[in-house]
């Protein structure tokens, strides 16, 4: 059918010399048998019009446009006799146009062997010689390559098959599978969500109702389609089904493949939450059957929308999540580069699912995926859900919804007669932002102790706790780098190290270059505020257990050095000074011969020390860490009433908000100056509220008692350069 517009105007000037022809224009639209030329000039008597006296005419102009063919819903010459009218009814149509092949990143190694493939074929067509072994041998090559590929992908591998864009999409599955199709619209609300497709088709004569996610085929369906994310609406359409389905006894087989639920503001408004929720809590109670097909990757709530099912089924490179490795990386490594790493942790394989009872089998595909032969995986899928309806075919309403029941509480751990655990406990990593720092400054204190006591640095103890350090460093640098998005360049660095001709000799230049780039990368954005507080603070004790051990060193070597030197009649005085030491210790009193060899043992002991070119430094008390038990239970007691104190102060000068604040900087950066001022603050406050308090007045005793204690107790301490000497 064509049609023909018509624009009407009078031709010249009326007496007031006035321009008519815009007054009157009116549009026709005539069938395309009314005329038969583009454009005409008429007259007014020959449309048998009114006579007039002044010279007027009408141009009429014509232009013929043809009719637009709608093949939606129903096409203007459908066939009566036809056996599928209702095939109109969906959107979803052939593609004009083959899609074009996409290599994924690991499929890279076939490329070659692909083209070695097609330039031999080639080669025989152009020269007309016989290839046949050359091009056996390469396909046979190719399929066990191939072969060798898929079958040891690593869990990120099998995701970017699931999200192959030419992976076929459900209305192609159900196509393939089914004898007839009509597919069904509208959430009865307003709205039809194309993200959400569903239907009825039949199996070998059986009805079932099909509802899906709808990814598309190109861009443009992409977008028509929103990228298989549906809306409120598609989960309302999707529960409309469902209850149609169950009122009219058809089992319901959904299929899952959507990143998730479309998660914009609109859709929030819309009760994204509640329509999904709404789902999960309706699937639960429908007494048909219902079986669920994971046909590429399922997203969060918004697959589990539909995927409360008595059976689930999942392609073999069909994945399954609660976030994506791109989400989840980017909240625990700080970067969506460490997703291979988050998908393996995540465990979103069908392997692993099947593993763990989430799963109820798993469909083959073919190598390749199931874009190499979707027909093919169609029918895979088509022979899992008939046998999945032989098994649940026998149960009747009662047993299919108690079957259901038990599915997912198993998933959550419950099993019928075993008696569930009140409370279970969970090895949970501790948040870095709440490391405070006297965790810190304890763990360094036992560190420094532990290296201080140790006999050397081969001690034992020391090995396994520097060991230890080492291990938790590295594995905090592997995580700042990847975060970072320094691995890549770091490998690539290997690479060259190892290409490197004289592997011991100095990098040369452009190799140091790139190291020092590296580096001052990693050092500026390791020293943003607030950012891998964790690896500061394992550097920092790393560096300072360095220090304890190169001091550690320096004193061991010292005192060997001074040992050597040192006559053994004067290593005898020395042991009659520590006798002597003793002795004071525990409140004896020396006498007058004792005395005076130790006056004398000292002299002798600083000649020595000088003729081994070691300056005296001085005599310093040295304080007994030994005291009465009697006077450990009042400083026990006193430090008991100076906590109690201190709080007390700190509740009365209204110090509290200071140190809350004083926490939320240190998580920023500990050694920034506002850390220090507030400190300071804080000190000033509380030393302030404790002046006029009695506890004062009992630390100040019990001061006097431990000097008293210790009046008596002398030791004879030696400097040199390198270190400290005493006996």
């Amino acid at each position: 059918m064509a049609t023909l517009s018509l624009a009407v105007g009078i031709c010249g000037k009326g007496r007031n010399s006035e321009d008519l022809s815009s007054e009157f224009v009116p549009h026709l639209s005539l069938g395309s048998g009314f005329l038969t030329k583009r454009s005409y000039g008429l007259n007014l008597k020959d449309l048998g019009g009114p006579k007039v006296r002044t010279i007027k005419k009408f141009r009429i102009g014509a232009e013929i446009k043809k009719w637009k063919k709608h093949d939606y819903p129903w096409p203007g010459d459908i066939d009566p006799n036809t056996k599928t009218p209702l095939k109109y009814l969906s959107y979803f149509k052939p593609l004009d146009e083959k899609p074009k092949p996409v290599t994924l990143a690991f499929e890279k190694p076939l490329i070659d062997l692909e083209k070695q493939l097609i330039e031999v074929r080639r080669m025989a067509e152009d020269t007309g010689l016989d290839f046949t072994d050359q091009i056996n041998a390469l396909e046979a090559k190719y399929q066990q390559a191939l072969k060798d590929l898929y079958t040891h992908l690593t869990p990120f591998q099998q995701l970017q098959i699931a999200r192959h864009p030419n992976r076929p999409t459900v209305l192609d599955h159900i196509l393939n599978m089914t004898e007839k199709w009509v597919e069904l619209h509208g959430d009865r609300a307003g709205y039809d969500d194309p993200a959400m497709v569903t239907g009825i088709g039949s199996i070998e004569g059986r009805s079932y109702l099909f509802i899906g996610h709808q990814k598309g085929r190109n861009t443009k369906e992409n977008i028509m389609r929103n990228f298989a994310m549906p809306t409120p609406h598609g989960y309302r359409k999707a529960l409309r089904m469902m209850k149609y389905a169950d009122h009219h006894g058809f089992p319901i087989v959904t299929f899952v493949d959507t990143p998730g639920a479309f998660a914009d503001l609109r859709s929030e408004e819309l009760g994204q939450g509640e329509a999904i929720a709404h789902n999960l809590r309706a699937m639960f109670g429908l007494k048909v059957p219902i079986i669920t097909v994971v046909t590429g990757e399922g997203g969060s709530g918004g697959a589990l929308a539909i995927g409360c099912a008595n059976k689930m089924l999942m392609l073999e490179n069909s994945a399954f999540y609660v976030a994506s490795p791109e989400a989840c990386a980017a909240i625990l490594w700080k970067s969506s580069k460490a997703a291979p790493k988050a998908a393996e942790k995540l465990r979103i394989t069908a392997q692993e699912h099947y593993r763990l009872r989430i799963a109820d089998a798993i469909i083959p595909e073919p190598l390749g995926g199931a874009h190499a032969d979707p027909f093919w995986a169609s029918q895979q899928i088509k022979h899992a859900i008939l046998e999945a309806m032989a098994e649940l075919g026998r149960m009747n309403s009662e047993q299919l919804l108690h079957q259901r029941m038990l599915k997912f509480r198993y998933i959550g751990g419950f099993q019928e007669g075993i008696q569930v655990e009140p409370e279970r406990k969970r090895n949970m990593k501790p948040s870095e932002a709440n490391t405070r720092p006297a965790d810190l400054e304890s763990e360094l204190a036992n560190l420094r102790k532990k290296i201080l006591e140790a006999q050397g640095p081969s001690d034992p103890i020391t090995s396994q706790v520097l060991e230890k350090l080492q291990e938790d460093l590295d594995t905090e640098l592997t995580k700042a780098f990847i975060a970072m998005g320094l691995e890549d360049k770091i490998k690539s660095l290997k690479l060259d190290l190892q290409r490197a001709p004289i592997p011991d000799q100095p990098l040369n230049k452009s190799l140091q270059e790139k190291a020092d780039k590296i580096m001052q990368e990693f050092k500026q954005k390791l020293s943003q505020p607030g950012a891998y507080l964790g690896l500061k603070q394992k550097l920092h004790t790393v560096n300072m257990a360095s220090r304890l051990i190169e001091l550690k060193k320096k004193s061991d070597k010292l005192k060997t050095e001074v040992n050597q030197k040192i006559p053994t009649a004067v290593k005898a005085k020395i042991d009659r000074l520590k006798t002597a030491s003793e002795k004071l210790k525990i409140g004896d009193s020396l006498d007058t011969n004792l005395a005076e060899e130790v006056e004398k043992a000292k002299k002798e002991l600083e000649d020595v020390l000088r003729s081994a070119n070691l300056e005296i430094v001085g005599m310093r008390k040295r304080m007994n860490v030994a005291a009465p038990p009697e006077l450990g239970e009042e400083v026990a007691k006193v430090n008991d009433e100076m906590k109690e104190e201190i709080q007390r102060a700190v509740t009365r000068s209204g110090l509290s908000e200071k140190i809350e604040e004083l926490k939320v900087e240190i998580v920023k950066d500990p050694s920034s100056e506002k850390v220090t001022e507030l400190e300071t603050e804080i000190r000033e406050g509380i030393a302030a509220a404790l002046s006029v308090t009695p506890v004062k007045e009992k630390v100040e005793s019990l001061r006097q008692k431990l000097a008293s204690l210790n009046k008596d107790d002398v030791e004879s301490t030696a400097g040199a350069e390198n270190g400290r000497w005493s006996n």
